[in-house]
Order: C-alpha cells, then structure tokens, then sequence
C-alpha cells in the first residue's frame, strides 16, 4: 500500500511567527475540509521507565499556554501523566497528507477550569465522568451500564451535576511542534518549532 502526495510546499517563509497560531490556521483548513474530528489527537505517555502508552483522545482548546483535554485522574495517561509529565501528541490529518507532531510536559489544570469546560457537556458525557472508573478491570459492561443507570435515576436531566474530583483537564505546554506536509517521492516538508530562551526557532528536519 502505497500512496503519492500531491500537495503546496511548506516554506519557512509561509510560516506564522509561533506555533499556536500555525496550529489555529492547519487546525481552521482541517475543519473546513470536515476531516471527521479533526480535534482527534494520539496522546502518547510513558511510565518513569520508559514503557509507553498511547491513545485516541479529543482536543477540547488551544491557546498560547498549549493544548487542552479532559481525562479521569486515575486512568493509565492520568497516572503516568502524574508520574512522568513528558508526552507527546499526534494529530493525523490522512485526507490532507498532513500531521503535526508535539513534544512538551503535561499538567493538570485548575478546578476552575475544569469546572466550566464540565458545564458544557451532554448531562450524559457528565454521568458518564462519574460512572467509568477509567482503565480499570471491570466485570462486564452490564456493570458499567447499571452504574450509568443508577446515576441517571439520582441525577435527572435537569438536575445540577458537578465535576468529579477525580476528572478534569491535561494542559500540554509544547516544547517543540512540528508541521509534516507529504509530497512526491516521500520528499516531505517538516518543519519544526523549538522553544528556546527568547522564543521560537523554526528548523527543517529531512524526511
């Protein structure tokens, strides 16, 4: 399987002044070609010595201080997360034959935060927060559908519910960004923000 990507140039030139803001304008073109979920990111975390682990998760906000998502505290990325804060991120754009890969230190948001981003959720994205103990071994999923169910009958549709204290948000302060656009003859741009004392450094790395 093999396929040949036909797409513009990335040149230095073209480039924003900072990562953030080449992330909002690929992230604008990924949403207006409907890629499905384009806030779809691999976050990849790694035990203190080194076994890694990765997985799908979404994308919730991005600003200058990095990228946000929402997890349980005590599933695996929670714990390894809490043990050893270097992660990466990949955001794999297939249709647009482009990627863009993140490498910084992740830490857990305020309450605050978390409290407003759960505000927004689907009363059942919220039931659900409080019903997965998340990574755990569980029996069978009747087990888990009947804690959905014994929530949503103490908690009804239009009954306040709060964040669970062992949930919230992961910010991911990037320390490099890079930006893969595929070309013929696997001759593929890749440039790559690195953070350094007064700013960003923009550097190509060969394919």
């Amino acid at each position: 399987m093999r396929e040949q990507y036909r797409s513009t140039e990335l040149d230095e030139e073209a480039l924003a002044a900072g990562p953030m803001e080449q992330f909002a304008r690929w992230f604008a073109e990924a949403a207006a070609a409907r890629l499905l979920e384009p806030n779809a990111m691999v976050v990849s975390t790694a035990t203190p010595d080194g076994r890694p682990s990765s997985r799908t998760v979404l994308l919730k906000r991005y600003d200058d201080r990095g990228f946000v998502f929402f997890t349980n505290y005590g599933s695996r990325k929670g714990r390894e997360i809490d043990a050893n804060p270097y992660v990466s991120l990949l955001f794999p754009w297939h249709p647009l034959a482009r990627q863009i890969v993140v490498t910084g230190s992740a830490s857990r948001v305020g309450r605050e935060e978390t409290a407003a981003y759960f505000r927004t959720r689907p009363h059942g994205s919220q039931l659900g927060a409080w019903a997965s103990e998340q990574s755990s071994v569980i029996g069978s999923r009747q087990e888990l559908v009947r804690r959905y169910d014994e929530l949503a009958a103490r908690h009804p549709q239009d009954g306040p519910l709060s964040a669970p204290p062992h949930w919230g948000g992961i910010r991911v302060v990037p320390e490099t960004v890079e930006f893969w656009q595929g070309h013929e003859n696997r001759l593929h741009d890749r440039l790559r923000y690195v953070r350094t004392d007064t700013g960003w450094r923009v550097e190509r790395l060969a394919p």
